[in-house]
């Protein structure tokens, strides 16, 4: 139906005593959500956080605050506390990553040593699923990976062996309907030499895996500090994300008007690609009343 049609019907009916007054301006506001709606492609952002960001917050008063102001997940978390979680009526938006250790003891599953060396890969995938079917059983479908630290290593050597690895975990992936997600991430300021820390080797390697079960979380923040480019890498590149992580920068603390990344704006252009999962924030709060910013964080991006 047309806006002229919607209008003419709606001062037929006020003017013939067909509906209330009240009832006409309910008619007005549903037009107005459907106009919202519609410029945003239909899609509404999802809110997530991440707990290890509030760690002074217990998990009960974590979700108890979230759920009043919109929250819909807390995330990396292992399958116990998720379990905490959803007893809350809330979900778990991206699964925390495996931790185990190889024959020789190396512990591996973690930021700095993962996918990108083959005396990994062994335990990596022993553990990555049991992650996936404990996932699966807990009705979630999004574990985070990492690609691990160079470490002398070449980067195209790297994406040859994070696909090695993960190209056998995809038929596992695949058969529970679970996406693993490898998280971008700054080596700039926060975790150096980590291999994974720009959009096109990321996108590199996901072509290369050839799964719809293996995606990126595109941080917002860690991908401003090393590249940039934020809305444009998101309209180019969305097809190969999973997930989302906010922050400020500088500093990685609240996303208001003290940082220089515009979050509505960068909202808009992911509610543009179609994307129906998640945003978390991932700031950490300088502000005595964390849960006030995280509150906020919530409210920016809701557009």
């Amino acid at each position: 139906m047309s806006k002229q049609s919607n209008s003419d019907r709606r001062q037929f009916m006020i003017r013939t005593g067909g509906v209330s007054a009240v009832a006409a301006l309910a008619v007005t506001l549903g037009e107005r959500l459907q106009a919202q709606d519609e410029a945003s492609g239909g899609v509404s952002i999802n809110h997530s956080v991440c707990k290890w960001c509030y760690r002074d917050v217990s998990m009960d008063d974590l979700c108890t605050a979230g759920k009043e102001f919109g929250l819909q997940s807390v995330e990396l978390l292992q399958p116990d506390d998720i379990k905490i979680v959803q007893k809350h009526g809330l979900t778990c938006a991206l699964v925390g990553n495996v931790t185990t250790e190889t024959a020789e003891g190396v512990k591996v599953g973690g930021i700095t040593k993962a996918w990108n060396r083959t005396e990994h890969h062994k335990a990596l995938l022993e553990g990555y699923e049991k992650q996936i079917v404990a996932a699966k059983d807990l009705g979630l479908d999004n574990v985070i990976c990492f690609s691990g630290n160079r470490d002398g290593m070449d980067d195209e050597l790297g994406m040859k062996n994070c696909a090695e690895g993960l190209k056998k975990l995809m038929p596992i992936a695949e058969k529970h309907g679970v996406t693993i997600t490898m998280e971008l991430l700054n080596s700039k300021v926060n975790h150096k030499d980590y291999m994974c820390d720009h959009t096109e080797w990321g996108v590199g390697l996901c072509e290369m895996i050839g799964s719809e079960r293996f995606k990126l979380l595109y941080d917002i923040y860690h991908m401003q500090i090393m590249e940039g480019d934020v809305i444009a890498t998101i309209e180019k590149h969305h097809k190969h994300f999973s997930h989302y992580h906010t922050g400020g920068v500088p500093g990685r603390n609240e996303i208001d008007d003290t940082q220089e990344l515009y979050y509505p704006a960068i909202m808009k252009a992911i509610q543009k690609t179609g994307f129906k999962g998640y945003v978390a924030q991932e700031f950490i709060p300088k502000r005595d009343d964390k849960l006030g910013s995280l509150k906020q964080g919530v409210e920016i991006c809701t557009v």
